[in-house]
């Protein structure tokens, strides 16, 4: 065997061309893809071998065919047109945060997330949560909000799915090659890589630190795999969600800890830090850490300093969802870390359980986001409703309707998403500069002028490459099972362009019910063998290499579509990732979306799916619960509440069924002698104005902005950047905890009971209030009120303010009056209450203090 010394010859860039490499090295590609036409043009068949990576085709492409590009005019004229773009896009201070905000312009937000996804060239992510991250970049960028982010490089990154002959799911992993990827080390200021470190128990982990550009965000990356660490500590980083609960810990004090440290060394210092799930929950432990050691303050003024300074997002609708940290695994890890905050063991880990005597079994992530983020959120109107009730154990003594945690549904970065061929029809019919405006629902009424036949001729084509994709992915993985040739075009060659086409792609959890349509085997085969009406039914989806149940799903759809009444009428697809995604979301006609209600936090496929013109049919869960509107899609079942899931699972099922057979199928081949549905293109056309503003980053990175990160930024610029404000703030707290059981509320004479008024009416209400240790100021005195319900719970609350009518000084005794709009008919009842009150109070709510009338 002769020895060869390998060297690599990267390409040189004729100068004409030469920022191509630039621009490939930012991630703004991947949503302005028409830069991605330009590899096309040197060199196709490269460019399809290379997995469309711009950064991997660079440095693989012949260097004479570079020479032909630098030479031909027209490519040179769109390299020069995509290149303006670019710099257009990146140096543009007219940005809407800009305009918005200038006096902001100096803040910065650090964005914390245990995935991203950005690309299907960088597989760093596993699924809507790091969708929903990647997504949330983007957008920042478009808007030109000042934010950086931060995460960690997983090498192995998430597992390839593999599906054999049996439709078992099989993991596979495959190092990532971070040298074909737009990815960079970041260089300290001797040019030398850029390493920081973070303490684990008797030693330090070395992490080297990486930089993507994201348009006009970065996004930093840490990374374990260094020779000056412990071989148990350089595979922390390897993978997503891969090992035990030890390396989960492990990865989420990098996270947090490791990335609050990172920005600082970078010499950034955010006014605001976001995490996007609990998986980051330990920065907060760093920034009190950080604000004990510079301010000489105590925890609880450095626990008020990191509250003003932090969003905490939850996604998850069951207690399950976060993390939980056994104690004996946390003690491991964090006991010569308590001391440094003042804290014993005991106060230390109960900030991660509910208020309660003694220690739980466990350390909640969420629990402990929630007790020390200032701003709390869920990801859609009904998901807010979910976590209110189902965190309330974190603030006993407040209503769960009114635990201290808001919502901003989520949305899709729409240009990353949105089929290139309409993307060029709406540049051509909606107004000018529309990508400039995607949130604003007016752009999107223009879609109505786009003419039936070319919205319907754009979505027939995404249709006809996404079968073909279907039928390579088949044939592909049963070939390689040992299929025979015969029967894999059996299953193929029935891919029918003319049919129905059902799209069912997410995560293989239990809760998604991904066999639901399965439920009565016999009226869905009718359903899918109707010769003049045929119906085929697309799936992908990973489960978690843990979920055994979840892998059981994949294996019983796989059973299904190798059945006679099945085969080429139901396929599943393997390896499911951005790629194909984009394809699915463009080429199905129907978007079946069927999770156990109500479950889903809130799902961004149906967005996806909608503007690009898909049809949804889903449960009202999640955001769709807030998005359908009865002329943009079809539900499944009802708010009804069931005694057991097979109850649910029956009516929904049914509910289902019914739908299909009674109005999706009819409409949709209810076609004129054009080949064309009048009532399918007008519900096409319905999604995408009603869903296409609303469900955007955009308006999501507007609402976050507006209503969370701003309003931080600004408390924490005119009061939490003074300690003294801070400690005397911290002591009103504490004077308000110790004298908030004197507090007295009587009712008044004057006040009704039992009493009938027409509907119309006003009335007025009074109570007195006696504050013995409390200034008047300090409190606000509210009359609640609402409609009682046969249990004699309370509806439709409303919450009024009163003001003071007289006081007796002496005594400190105030008297407080209100009117009450009786507006609506019904039994309604009325009672006081006092709420905490000061300026620099971010939720009352958060501090668990609350004054009821007492009998």
């Amino acid at each position: 065997m002769y020895l060869f010394n390998r060297v690599t010859v990267n390409p040189q860039l004729p100068k004409r061309i030469g920022r191509i490499t630039e621009v490939a090295n930012n991630l703004w590609w991947s949503w302005n893809t028409e830069f991605l036409r330009l590899f096309k043009k040197i060199d196709a068949d490269l460019w399809e071998k290379c997995d469309k990576n711009p950064v991997k085709f660079l440095k693989a492409v012949e260097q004479c065919k570079l020479e032909e590009a630098a030479k031909d005019t027209q490519f040179v004229k769109e390299y020069d047109k995509i290149v303006e773009n670019f710099d257009g896009y990146m140096t543009s201070k007219n940005t809407w945060f800009g305009r918005e905000y200038p006096e902001n312009k100096n803040d910065l937000i650090a964005y914390f997330s245990a995935e991203y996804g950005l690309d299907q060239t960088m597989a760093i992510y596993s699924g809507g949560l790091g969708i929903l991250s990647g997504d949330h970049l983007k957008s920042a960028s478009d808007l030109g909000i000042p934010l950086v982010a931060v995460g960690l490089l997983y090498k192995n990154g998430y597992f390839n799915q593999i599906i054999d002959r049996y439709g078992m799911q099989r993991p596979e992993y495959r190092d990532i090659n971070l040298y074909d990827l737009p990815i960079n080390p970041v260089k300290d200021v001797d040019g030398k890589d850029l390493i920081i470190y973070i303490k684990f128990p008797k030693r330090r982990v070395y992490l080297k630190v990486w930089e993507v550009n994201v348009g006009r965000v970065k996004l930093y990356l840490m990374d374990s795999d260094l020779d000056a660490n412990h071989e148990e500590d350089r595979d922390t980083t390897a993978r997503l969600y891969g090992g035990d609960q030890e390396m989960r810990i492990r990865q989420e004090m990098i996270l947090g800890m490791g990335g609050v440290n990172l920005l600082k060394t970078l010499g950034l210092r955010p006014t605001v830090y976001h995490m996007n799930e609990g998986h980051s929950a330990f920065l907060n432990l760093e920034l009190i850490k950080n604000t004990i050691k510079e301010k000489q303050v105590s925890f609880e003024v450095a626990k008020d300093i990191a509250s003003s300074k932090t969003v905490f997002t939850t996604h998850t609708p069951v207690p399950a969802g976060n993390d939980i940290f056994p104690i004996a695994l946390v003690e491991k890890y964090f006991k010569d870390f308590w001391p440094r905050l003042g804290l014993s063991r005991e106060e230390f880990l109960k900030l991660g359980m509910k208020p309660c005597e003694g220690l739980e079994s466990g350390f909640n992530m969420g629990i402990f986001a929630l007790r020390i983020a200032g701003k709390k959120n869920g990801v859609s109107k009904l998901h807010g409703e979910v976590s209110r009730e189902l965190f309330s154990e974190v603030w006993p003594h407040i209503a769960p309707s009114e635990s201290p945690i808001t919502y901003v549904t989520n949305g899709i970065h729409t240009c990353s998403w949105l089929a290139p061929m309409l993307k060029e029809l709406y540049n051509k019919h909606l107004i000018p500069y529309w990508q400039d405006n995607i949130h604003e629902d007016s752009v999107w009424e223009k879609v109505k002028s786009i003419p039936d036949d070319k919205l319907w001729k754009v979505h027939v084509d995404r249709k006809t490459k996404l079968l073909s994709l279907v039928k390579e992915n088949i044939a592909k993985r049963l070939k390689r099972e040992g299929i025979s040739y015969e029967e894999i075009n059996e299953i193929t060659s029935k891919l029918n362009p003319e049919a129905l086409t059902i799209g069912f792609a997410r995560r293989f959890a239990t809760y998604k019910r991904a066999t639901l349509i399965f439920k009565d085997i016999e009226r869905i085969t009718q359903i899918l063998n109707d010769a003049n009406r045929p119906v085929q039914i697309i799936f992908a989806g990973k489960a978690h290499p843990a979920d055994k149940e979840g892998a059981d799903l994949i294996k019983y759809i796989h059973e299904i579509s190798m059945k006679p009444q099945f085969k080429g009428k139901i396929f599943i697809l393997e390896n499911y990732n951005i790629e194909i995604s984009r394809y699915l979301v463009s080429g199905v006609d129907v978007w079946l979306n069927n999770p156990r209600r109500p479950m889903e936090a809130s799902g961004t496929s149906g967005q996806k799916a909608s503007v690009n013109g898909v049809v949804n049919f889903s449960v009202l869960d999640g955001w769709w619960a807030e998005g359908y509107n009865q002329k943009n899609g079809w539900t499944i079942g009802t708010h009804a509440e069931y005694s057991s899931y097979e109850e649910q699972d029956r009516a929904d099922s049914e509910s289902m069924y019914d739908t299909l057979e009674n109005k999706i199928i009819p409409t949709y081949y209810d076609k004129d002698r054009s080949g064309i549905s009048k009532g399918w293109i007008e519900l096409m056309k319905n999604s995408i104005i009603s869903t296409g503003g609303k469900y955007s980053t955009a308006r999501m990175l507007v609402d976050y902005t507006n209503n969370l990160y701003i309003p931080l930024c600004n408390l924490t610029k005119a009061y939490y950047n003074n300690i003294e404000e801070v400690a005397e703030y911290n002591s009103w707290k504490q004077n308000m905890y110790s004298s908030w059981k004197d507090i007295q509320i009587e009712q008044v004479e004057q006040n009704v009971d039992n009493v009938t008024f027409d509907a119309g009416s006003e009335i007025e209400v009074r109570c007195a209030v006696t504050i013995p240790n409390i200034d008047v100021n300090s409190i606000r005195v509210e009359v609640y009120y609402g409609r009682f319900l046969e249990d004699g719970t309370v509806q439709n609350e409303k919450i009024i303010p009163m003001k003071i009518e007289s006081s007796d000084d002496e005594n400190k005794k105030y008297f407080y009056v209100a009117k009450v709009n009786l507006d609506a008919g019904g039994n309604y009842g009325y009672t006081f209450r006092v709420m905490p009150c000061h300026e620099m109070i971010l939720d009352s709510e958060n501090l668990d203090l609350v004054k009821w009338i007492e009998k």
